[in-house]
């Protein structure tokens, strides 16, 4: 049960939202349909929001991101076509997400000293690789680091964060697989061909991964759930699905990389 307190803080979140909604509205007229929409929908901002935050760690500005979002979100109101476009829910999505990563671009969320430890977990990794036939489970990968599972699991979480906005296209290293997102309508025929060729490689690299650690990134990537739902699945703790998640994700990586 939500408490008072609880409960209090949403509607003043709701009522900040709505807030930022009129302001960038109050200076052209509004259409009810609209409007409606993105009522509907601020939930979604927020939600998007919270998720890509924990991924890139303390640094973010979540007023901001929360902001870029709603105004990603205004935008999509204002263009959406039935006649053309997805879903409305689907395009908000795009529109949203993509608002908010465009706010996160050009930001360093990732110090230097962990590209280093990233470095060194895929060289692990790959000289486990060259010389037993098969990729490392996550205590073989940790002898191969000289350190224990425990540390390991902690270089995985902060390396995630360089992975995650590498998926997201947000820096020139590792991979760029926006095949994670939902299709864009709008996509040109060149983006829908390197979208395909991506996806086949995505569908290649996810079979070949043990089987938890594809459950952990579908539920995660295409269910949309948190890392709480997925530790209620599991039955674990939330800490635990995140390094598995982190894990998985690192794991998903070098097998997206020897596809290249």
């Amino acid at each position: 049960m939500t408490s008072g307190t609880d409960a209090t803080a949403q509607d003043l979140a709701t009522a900040a939202m709505k807030a930022k909604v009129n302001r960038a509205y109050a200076d052209s007229g509004r259409d009810m349909l609209e409007e409606k929409r993105i009522l509907d929908y601020l939930p979604l901002v927020r939600h998007i929001v919270s998720k890509i935050a924990a991924q890139v760690g303390q640094r973010a500005d979540i007023d901001n991101l929360i902001s870029a979002g709603t105004l990603g979100l205004v935008k999509a109101a204002r263009n959406f076509n039935p006649a053309r476009d997805a879903e409305f829910k689907t395009y908000a999505y795009i529109r949203i997400r993509g608002a908010v990563l465009d706010e996160l671009r050009g930001e360093s969320f990732v110090p230097s000293s962990v590209h280093k430890q990233v470095r060194l977990l895929r060289q692990a990794y790959q000289d486990f690789a060259d010389t037993h036939g098969r990729p490392p489970g996550d205590n073989e990968l940790a002898d191969q680091l000289g350190m224990d599972v425990s540390q390991m699991y902690h270089t995985l979480e902060e390396a995630r964060k360089q992975q995650f906005l590498s998926i997201h296209g947000l820096t020139s290293e590792g991979e760029a697989s926006s095949h994670l997102l939902p299709v864009d309508p709008r996509e040109t025929p060149l983006d829908q061909a390197e979208r395909h060729e991506l996806i086949e490689r995505l569908i290649k690299a996810m079979r070949e991964l043990p089987s938890r650690d594809r459950q952990i990134i579908l539920l995660y990537y295409e269910r949309d759930l948190t890392m709480k739902e997925i530790a209620q699945v599991f039955e674990v703790t939330e800490p635990r699905v995140s390094q598995l998640h982190a894990s998985a994700l690192f794991k998903l990586s070098m097998k997206l990389r020897s596809t290249e």
